[in-house]
């Protein structure tokens, strides 16, 4: 399903519009531009669907690097773990947090 608000919020945030629920017919343009269209907002979802994909795994990752991998990493600088313990869980954090595939290509 579309989500016409992550794309208006994404591609037309500094435009004025007001949208009811996530329904087009609603879509209310109090801008000087023109109005994007139905199709345009859906030719757009594919691109800001994965951003947001990606930014969740990021999220995630990040997250998990500082409770999985990071220790690690201040242990080998203080020569109490070994690069490769580090670089395994650095990896295994990848490994359980794939990106998405991009359908844009």
């Amino acid at each position: 399903m579309i989500n016409y608000v992550a794309v208006l919020e994404t591609n037309y945030a500094t435009e004025k519009w007001v949208i009811s629920g996530n329904d087009y017919a609603t879509l209310q343009w109090f801008s000087e531009t023109t109005k994007p269209t139905q199709g345009e907002l859906d030719a757009q979802w594919p691109a800001v669907n994965y951003n947001n994909q990606v930014a969740a795994v990021e999220t995630t990752r990040r997250q998990q690097y500082e409770t999985q991998s990071d220790g690690i990493y201040f242990a080998w600088q203080r020569g109490d773990a070994t690069e490769v313990a580090w670089r395994e869980a650095v990896a295994k954090v990848k490994s359980e947090n794939p990106y998405p595939p991009n359908p844009v290509g």
